[in-house]
């Protein structure tokens, strides 16, 4: 038997047990964030803090949104948006609005390895959700868990 290893551990059982207490100090710490997010509007119906890979990270979602489905489209999204800003010459992504007849989704690059995304409906203020989610992902990178 190895030494500093429990009998029937493997390096493999150490990185999954890391990757899911991580997950759960991110949600611990970013969750109260998003919830007083959502709070700054009633027209604001789901936030979630999502890997660039489409991952939920942490989440305060309405009944109505779907988090897997929510990660994949954030997922796919951003890796068009960062591919026609680049082929514009547009510089790096910063953001993505999407404005439906129903409503609004906002994602917002928050450091290099996640976004932030925010659905609202059609009647929210624009300017004061951009400005609320610049100040929510101002406040996630400060906490430096994502």
């Amino acid at each position: 038997m190895r030494r500093g290893r429990s009998p029937g551990r493997t390096r493999h059982d150490n990185n999954k047990e890391n990757v899911v207490n991580d997950k759960l100090a991110v949600e611990t710490a970013v969750i109260p964030i998003l919830k007083r997010l959502n709070s700054t509007s009633s027209d604001i119906q789901a936030s979630a803090v999502m890997s660039r890979d489409g991952h939920t990270l942490a989440s305060v979602l309405g009944e109505a949104v779907n988090s897997v489905r929510l990660g994949a489209i954030c997922a796919t999204l951003l890796s068009l948006g960062e591919k026609a800003s680049q082929e514009l010459n547009r510089g790096n992504l910063r953001q993505i609005l999407i404005q439906g007849e129903l409503g609004y989704v906002l994602l917002m690059r928050i450091g290099e390895k996640a976004v932030l995304a925010v659905v609202s409906q059609p009647s929210a203020n624009l300017g004061m959700m951009l400005v609320e989610a610049r100040r929510t992902a101002g406040e996630i990178v400060a906490l430096g868990v994502v």
